[in-house]
């Protein structure tokens, strides 16, 4: 079973994405702010990671840069952020990031993507 790794600083947002990605069959940990995320990627080694970018400490961008840091293969990341944070979309390319979906997002366009990711991850694994 796949290891997600939600961080978002809004209750809400962690449970619709907890919900969604439990009842597709991953196992979900959360983070509440960019330093919990950091100490989670290192613990836990989470084979997808849904990032917010605007929270309170350590902000997506240096949680990225913290994730992209780590050896080995390295893990696929989806940032969230708010439409009106103009910057970030091309901030966040630059970051390394894999994926990027602007709020409000459906759950569905989460779903798919994480599941088209992992899909290809255990296809290209198992040639």
């Amino acid at each position: 079973m796949a290891r997600i790794l939600v961080v978002d600083d809004d209750p809400a947002i962690r449970q619709l994405l907890t919900d969604v990605l439990e009842m597709d069959g991953y196992e979900v940990s959360i983070a509440v702010d960019g330093l919990a995320a950091v100490r989670e990627v290192q613990a836990a080694a989470p084979d997808f990671v849904i990032l917010d970018v605007m929270m309170p400490g350590l902000d997506g961008f240096g949680v990225l840069s913290t994730i992209r840091d780590q050896p080995g293969e390295p893990v696929p990341v989806l940032m969230l952020t708010a439409a009106a944070e103009s910057d970030a979309n091309a901030r966040a390319w630059a970051c390394g990031v894999d994926y990027y979906l602007a709020k409000p997002f459906t759950a569905d366009a989460v779903l798919d993507l994480v599941d088209g990711v992992l899909a290809g991850q255990v296809g290209a694994a198992d040639s």
